[in-house]
């Protein structure tokens, strides 16, 4: 069993070193070392949703719920978060607007959804419009085409620049609606884990790294606040469960387990990240460790399986000495 805190590196910054055990090169980022391990990641399929709303307000509270229960595909329909506020000129209709990344393990799975959530949280929701975010994807899955009966005959098509689009009949007026919306390939499960001497320092760390990860264009981090606590690893001794704690960054296991944590670390939090494709997620890693390092940040690392769960394969030291 490997103790906590065996030969790690305190060195300069982004400098490789051979210390510790034999062949164990670290990458150090300031006073944090970056642990020379992988982030494994899989494919998913993808939607981009197009929301607006008459007024900040109420596109929050769309997004709010549209968002809901979207953390994890192991037991979520989706895993569905917001990529990026847009401005008005940049909206489909010149109101407040957001584009909302939606990943799930297939087309039809994430396109239905899609719909659903749509129905449930978006037509409920006072003066939102729907719009398809990918129109150019081959691929796509019925929306408004669904929703559409809703309106009990009174709905009304529309086609605008070849898109073809619902109005159909609410109590604030009508919720415009496209009729289908586009899935594409997406990239899900890029991650890193932050090891903190303190719970204080991991969550300021947390929050440094998401809020860096939502600068990069087409990814989002779909857990609570962007940050998961409950990592997992899979398998189970439990027969039927098909992930369970990743008891090697869990402190209170520390010298009953092969731990992943080094010495004087008292939390550990992974952040999960879904992009668009492969550099959109090699990205938002770097921007995100980048900015989790620090002075109680002894070290960061990596979720994976030993190559068994995805083909995508994130090297930590590998995209950091490549930025």
């Amino acid at each position: 069993m490997r103790k906590k805190g065996h030969g790690w590196p305190y060195l300069h910054h982004d400098r490789i070193c051979e210390r510790g055990r034999p062949g164990e090169p670290y990458l150090l980022i300031e006073t944090t070392s970056i642990v020379d391990t992988f982030a494994e990641a899989f494919r998913l399929r993808f939607a981009r949703l197009i929301v607006t709303a008459h007024d900040d307000y109420w596109l929050d509270a769309a997004l709010r719920a549209a968002c809901g229960y979207g953390t994890s595909v192991i037991g979520c329909d989706a895993e569905i978060g917001v990529e990026r506020r847009l401005t008005p000129d940049d909206s489909p209709d010149g109101r407040p607007g957001a584009a909302v990344l939606a990943f799930g393990f297939s087309g039809d799975g994430v396109g239905k959804a899609v719909a659903n959530r749509a129905a449930q949280c978006l037509l409920t929701c006072p003066t939102v419009s729907l719009f398809d975010g990918l129109p150019e994807a081959g691929d796509r899955s019925p929306l408004g085409g669904h929703i559409r009966f809703f309106g009990d005959g009174f709905e009304k098509s529309k086609l605008l620049d070849g898109r073809r689009f619902w109005r159909v009949p609410v109590m604030d007026g009508e919720f415009l609606v496209e009729e289908t919306i586009g899935i594409g390939k997406g990239v899900g499960g890029g991650n890193f884990i932050i090891q903190g001497r303190s719970l204080d320092a991991a969550l300021d760390a947390a929050r440094r790294a998401v809020a860096a990860i939502a600068a990069v264009a087409g990814t989002i981090a779909p857990f609570p606040g962007g940050v998961v606590r409950s990592g997992s690893k899979v398998g189970s001794r439990y027969e039927g469960l098909r992930a369970s704690t990743n008891d090697a960054f869990c402190p209170g296991l520390v010298g009953r387990v092969e731990t992943g944590l080094v010495s004087d670390v008292a939390c550990a939090l992974e952040i999960v990240i879904d992009g668009i494709d492969e550099d959109a997620v090699a990205r938002a890693m770097v921007a995100g460790i980048r900015a989790a390092v620090g002075t109680e940040i002894p070290a960061i690392s990596a979720g994976n399986y030993g190559g068994k769960l995805g083909k995508f394969h994130f090297h930590l030291r590998q995209l950091l000495t490549a930025s």
